[in-house]
């Protein structure tokens, strides 16, 4: 039997940072009901510039995962993804030792950009990098998938087809960077909420269509074929109950979006433009608005940054 691995594992670093990429979802397809009571899903997601990072550490003094984060809202304690997350990768490595962690958060939560998986996947990447484990990037989204359906997906950023319960994974690319403005209305959408509401309004569930199908199977597309194609089955029922967040992917298309969308289930709303002047007029648009959160980055190009 193998042994488990004590401190004197010997990792390379003395630290890892990754900065882990909010995502939006160019398109979503909400499917058929599976027999584990979840629904398959397919989706066109793509990384953006809002980061949050995870900085760690080996332990000196303790044999504990500690965790610390910058903001007061979240919880530190095994509760939290990059906490589990830490631990899956030292359970399955059979290492023992401890952890210092840190979490700066810039991604809001509740807000569909995915901060908490990617967190999550980051945390992952970083203790393989740190302990030289040599994990490919299958064996990560396996660890991850345990812990959230959007998990996987990071090990194949920027841009990916995720279907299923999000654990197949093929990454395709988007020709060209685009800027993006995300409004978040300042108020969370529970993801349980927004699947009882789909299901209790709909009156039957559209098959994926055949372009969408086309698209999986090409390697490379043209952000023409994707705003051909957005579209996110959780808007109606999610704006019905949130006007707001409507009126908001009104005044992006009126500010010049090429496409306006509701990420995930919610609540954040993105526009995409084709250049910065564009939307940083999109984005100072929104400034009335105390309680919106407005950022206006660009779609990444690049998988999770690791320093």
């Amino acid at each position: 039997m193998t042994r488990p691995h004590e401190d004197s594992s010997n990792p390379t670093r003395s630290a890892v940072t990754v900065f882990a990429p909010a995502k939006v979802n160019l398109i979503l397809r909400v499917l058929d009901r599976r027999a584990d009571g979840f629904h398959n899903l397919w989706s066109l997601m793509q990384t953006v510039g809002l980061e949050d990072a995870v900085t760690i550490r080996p332990a000196s003094g303790h044999s504990e995962i500690r965790l610390q984060c910058d903001s007061a809202a979240l919880s530190v304690d095994q509760t939290n993804l990059v906490y589990r997350a830490a631990a899956a990768v030292l359970a399955q490595s059979q290492h023992r030792m401890g952890l210092d962690i840190r979490l700066t958060k810039r991604i809001p939560m509740g807000a569909g950009l995915g901060g908490g998986s990617s967190d999550a996947a980051a945390t992952i990447l970083g203790i393989n990098r740190l302990l030289n484990l040599g994990w490919p990037a299958a064996r990560m989204a396996e660890v991850g998938q345990a812990l959230g359906s959007d998990v996987p997906f990071f090990f194949h950023a920027p841009t990916s087809v995720v279907a299923g319960r999000g654990e197949q994974v093929r990454a395709i690319s988007v020709a060209g960077s685009r800027w993006v403005v995300l409004v978040n209305p300042g108020f969370p959408v529970e993801t349980k909420w927004a699947y009882q509401q789909l299901s209790a309004t709909r009156q039957s569930v559209e098959p994926l269509s055949e372009r969408c199908s086309r698209l999986e199977a090409q390697g490379r597309v043209s952000w023409d074929d994707v705003i051909g194609l957005a579209s996110n089955d959780f808007e109606g029922p999610v704006f019905d109950a949130h006007p707001v967040l409507r009126q908001i992917k009104t005044d992006l298309l009126k500010w010049g979006a090429h496409l306006a969308l509701l990420s995930g289930s919610g609540a954040t709303v993105f526009g995409i433009f084709s250049d910065e002047a564009g939307a940083r007029r999109a984005g100072a648009s929104f400034q009335g608005h105390s309680e919106f959160k407005v950022f206006i980055t660009q779609t990444c190009s690049e998988p999770l940054r690791v320093e």
